[in-house]
Formats: C-alpha cells, sequence, structure tokens
C-alpha cells in the first residue's frame, strides 16, 4: 500500500485503499452512509468530516491513523483485522484472498518482508503450465506450498512433540495403502470425486462404467463403506429391500493425492527453500514397542 503523509492527502489515501481492495467509489458511499459525489471529492482533494474516520477506517480494515498515513506497526489487533478482512471479501474471492496472506506468511517465515506484489502478480510472470513450491522445514515445524497455475496449495505443521503418536499409533497404515493400491478401488473412489456427491446409486453403477463384475463391486462397496466414503441406505422398491449408497467425500483423499503427485513428480523449482531442519519428522521413541 503507498502511504501519503498529511492531512490534506487523506482522500488520496482512501483513493489508494479503494483501488487495491477492488471496490468503486459506490461501495465506500453506502457503507459510510454518504453521497457518491462525497467520495469523488474527497479522492480529488476534499476531507471527509471527522465523525465519519471511524467508519471509513472500518470499511477498509485499518486505523483511523493509517487514513492519515501513519504507518506504524500495531499488532494488538491483528487477528481480529485480519478476520474482518476476509469476512468482508466476496464469497467468491475468500480463498484467494487468505491464500495471498497464507503467500505473505511463507515468505515472512522465511525471513522475507512482503512487498513485491500479490501471489497473482508472481503467478502471471509463470508460464501456464509452470509450477512453483517453497518449503520452510525448521526445527520448530515444516512448510509445504503448491505456488502456480496448474496446483495450489498449503500445509503448515508446527513441532509438535507427540506427533509420531498422532500418526503412528494404532493406525494401520498398510492395510490402508493395500486397500488403495487396488486399482479397482483407486478408479472407483476417483469416478465418485468427478460426480455430484448428492446423486444415489447401487453398486450396479460401478458394473456398469467401470466394467466390473458384481463381486468386484460388492469389493469395492466394502471398501468405501469401511472408511465411510459412502454410506448404505435400504429403501423398498418393486416390493423389495434395495441398497442406495450415499457418497460422503473428504477433501483428505484429494490431499493424499496432492502430496503423492509431489512425491511421485519430485519437485525441483523452489521459489523459496529453507533447509534447516535437524530434528527427525518422526519421534524415535515411536518405534520403541
Amino acid at each position: 500500500m503507498v502511504i501519503i503523509m498529511g492531512i490534506e492527502m487523506i482522500g488520496k489515501q482512501i483513493a489508494s485503499m479503494r483501488k487495491e481492495k477492488g471496490v468503486r467509489q459506490e461501495d465506500v458511499a453506502a457503507y459510510v452512509g454518504v453521497s457518491v459525489q462525497a467520495v469523488s471529492k474527497w479522492e480529488n482533494g476534499g476531507v471527509p468530516d471527522t465523525e465519519l474516520l471511524p467508519k471509513i477506517a472500518d470499511f477498509f480494515s485499518v486505523s483511523i491513523d493509517s487514513l492519515f498515513g501513519r504507518n506504524f506497526t500495531d499488532y494488538s489487533d491483528l487477528q481480529t483485522a485480519l478476520c474482518k478482512k476476509i469476512i468482508d471479501t466476496p464469497s467468491e474471492q475468500k480463498f484467494k484472498t487468505a491464500f495471498n496472506y497464507l503467500w505473505d506468511m511463507e515468505r515472512a517465515l522465511f525471513g522475507q518482508i512482503p512487498d513485491d506484489g500479490s501471489i497473482e502478480d508472481y503467478e502471471n510472470s509463470l508460464g501456464k503450465e509452470e509450477q512453483r513450491y517453497s518449503t520452510i522445514m525448521s526445527d520448530n515445524g515444516f512448510t509445504r506450498m503448491g505456488i502456480a497455475n496448474r496446483l495450489q496449495y498449503f500445509l503448515l505443521v508446527p513441532e509438535n512433540q507427540n506427533i509420531s503418536a498422532a500418526l503412528l499409533d494404532d493406525v494401520d497404515y498398510t492395510d490402508f495403502f493395500k486397500d488403495f493400491s487396488d486399482k479397482t478401488v483407486f478408479d472407483a473412489c476417483v469416478f465418485l470425486y468427478k460426480r455430484k456427491n448428492e446423486k444415489l446409486f447401487t453398486k450396479n453403477l460401478f458394473i456398469k462404467q467401470l466394467k466390473m463384475d458384481e463381486d468386484q463391486a460388492a469389493q469395492i462397496i466394502s471398501v468405501l463403506e469401511k472408511y465411510s466414503l459412502i454410506r448404505k441406505n435400504l429403501i423398498e422398491l418393486d416390493d423389495e429391500s434395495q441398497a442406495v449408497y450415499c457418497f460422503n467425500p473428504t477433501p483428505s483423499f484429494v490431499a493424499l493425492l496432492i502430496f503423492a503427485n509431489e512425491m511421485i513428480r519430485k519437485p525441483q523449482n523452489f521459489c523459496y527453500y529453507s533447509g534447516g531442519r535437524h530434528k527427525p519428522y518422526l519421534n524415535e521413541t515411536s518405534f520403541s514397542s
């Protein structure tokens, strides 16, 4: 944000913040309770009435001092301001706005003050199919970020001395990976994730669409029920009780594919990379038994 000093320039400060937020003069006017002409007058050298300053500051989620160009660091209400900023963002832009802040946090963890634009600016400089990554690996935790037009994601894991217990105790990963390494199970899962999840189905859907026999379809149903990906309902049809299924998608499956994809493709292009971690990622004590 460009900071313009002096009360006589407060209107230009409002114009600068309005353009940064991507809103119209009409939006500012409606929120503050003035005419569009009043906002236009401010932006062309006028000064708002003093009693309007709190509402103007609220609209832009800044302090009144910021309207006067006083740029000082105050972290006392940072979380509230950040939450309010995202809440006030239009629904279709909320995730993009949040991802922008995550990009800033990633750079801050790297030790760099974000001053070179938004993540959209960075991505616009990339080719359509280019992929970039960022990772911070320290003894205090680690991050992993996908930055690209192809795939975006962000993972932050603070250091936790009990992470091994949380991940490994009483969990049979080999059974899980065995289930999903079966191509018919995996293909059925992908098929369902591409389908509208509110549509009910029977096992005949797998038989017809995935070209399998009844036994294979029954086995897939059993696996998907095991992981609560589908739920069975019994309905009366033609004087018979028939099983129909409802799909219960979880984003965890997509996240699993994201990181499996990353391990397979072995990312090479990093915009930020910090490998200063010395601790093992999993605690050795978890293997003592």
